[in-house]
């Protein structure tokens, strides 16, 4: 293995220029109405075990960021692999209810199994197989793999379907130009490539980046480009991204907790190729005798999945407002967000709210300080602390720097 030169400090005016590539490149591998629902904190697992470590030319962290900046790949298939472990309570089913409810109606009712608002939801926790493919901005296909079913979401033009083929169920909606870069805008981060994007947003001065040799993953040969924070009080140990020699994609992005154990968000490509998928791949004509839901206004009123987006605020300046005063508190990775739910009143009390209230109160631990008393709901990479006035704190941080953040921003 070649030694790499490493940039242990590397610096945000070291890497300004290559933001605007990234922030442009983030627009292929999955649609923007295929993964605009799914949970921002899905990953794929570690791809395959590396077979030796190639030997590449040497390359600086800045030079390899650069290089991911730079990476126009638009036509791709392959497998992927997904496992969340963010360490949340077993809730016994609860959570796959809310979900189902959510997703077919403020009532719960009139939902289809393959409406994709739903169905993406379960990317958030446990281990998935997914096939996806893509050809350019225009034509993307993912499939989730089950035991003895699939689901499988096509972009296909202007058309966006949803199959779930235990049901045989089918959802449609449309989207043109301007939806489509609206909600790329928008989405969260559902791939090795835009997992990478959005942890080199963090790259400044309270960031260590180096590259720390090379791997193969997927059977092909990439560089290892590491992200630390300096910071003591982050939940976040490290991120690692394997870097694709040839192309400069992202096949694998791995984040492991502070606190030790298996990573939190793994997101990797056990088998890609970069040759233009056949075209009948995006092809899909409901099934005979499947139920096919067609996208709604209602749906559309709400910005949900293949409809229209209303124009307006962005969703950032939606959030602030409706936050009551969405702030930051600290720098670097020690951010919290903090806003008032106005409620004026935290959870309710075990008093107050009989089983309900001893129940979320059982969740979280209690704490005091000088923002008075409150509860703080801990995974194992984002802690929240909510006060008896409802005021919300919430950040990659650990219980202790969140309870000082919360003093320090009373």
């Amino acid at each position: 293995m070649a030694p790499n030169e490493t940039d242990d400090t590397t610096t945000a005016g070291e890497v300004e220029e290559p933001r605007a590539g990234r922030r442009r490149a983030a627009r292929y591998i999955v649609p923007v109405t295929v993964m605009g629902v799914a949970a921002a904190t899905i990953g794929l697992v570690p791809a395959l075990a590396d077979s030796g470590d190639p030997d590449l030319p040497d390359i600086t962290a800045a030079q390899l960021i650069e290089k991911i900046a730079q990476s126009d790949v638009e036509r791709l298939s392959g497998t992927v692999k997904i496992t969340t472990d963010l360490g949340l309570p077993d809730l016994g089913g609860l959570e796959s209810g809310l979900l189902s409810g959510a997703a077919g109606g403020e009532d719960g009712e009139g939902g289809s199994s393959a409406d994709p608002s739903g169905r993406l939801t379960e990317l958030a926790s446990g281990t998935h197989t997914l096939r996806v493919a893509a050809d350019g901005p225009d034509r993307q296909k993912l499939s989730l793999l089950e035991n003895a079913a699939e689901y499988s979401l096509i972009h296909n033009g202007k058309d966006v379907w949803g199959y779930d083929s235990a049901s045989n169920e089918v959802y449609h909606a449309t989207v043109d130009e301007a939806d489509t870069k609206e909600r790329s805008a928008q989405r969260p981060p559902a791939t090795p490539k835009d997992f990478a994007e959005e942890a080199l947003k963090a790259v400044d001065d309270t960031t260590s980046v180096k590259v720390d040799g090379t791997a193969q993953v997927a059977g092909r040969d990439a560089y290892r480009l590491v992200v630390e924070p300096k910071q003591s009080g982050s939940t976040v140990g490290a991120i690692s991204i394997a870097v694709d020699h040839e192309t400069g994609m992202p096949l694998k992005f791995t984040l492991t907790p502070a606190g030790g154990g298996s990573a939190v968000v793994d997101v990797g490509f056990t088998k890609v190729g970069f040759d233009r998928p056949d075209a009948s791949t995006f092809r899909f004509t409901p099934p005979k005798g499947a139920k096919v839901t067609e996208d709604t206004e209602q749906d559309r009123a709400h910005g949900g999945f293949g409809g229209k987006p209303e124009r307006g605020p962005k969703p950032e300046e939606d959030l602030a407002k409706g936050l009551d005063g969405l702030r930051m508190l600290g720098e670097g990775w020690n951010t919290v967000a903090t806003f008032d739910t106005g409620t004026g009143a935290g959870l309710p009390t075990e008093e107050a709210g009989g089983d309900l209230g001893g129940f979320l109160g059982s969740l979280g631990d209690q704490v005091k300080g000088d923002f008075g008393k409150g509860t703080v709901f801990s995974t194992r990479l984002v802690n929240a602390l909510i006060t008896e006035d409802g005021t919300v704190y919430v950040g990659t941080v650990t219980k202790d720097a969140l309870v000082k953040a919360a003093e320090a921003g009373k």
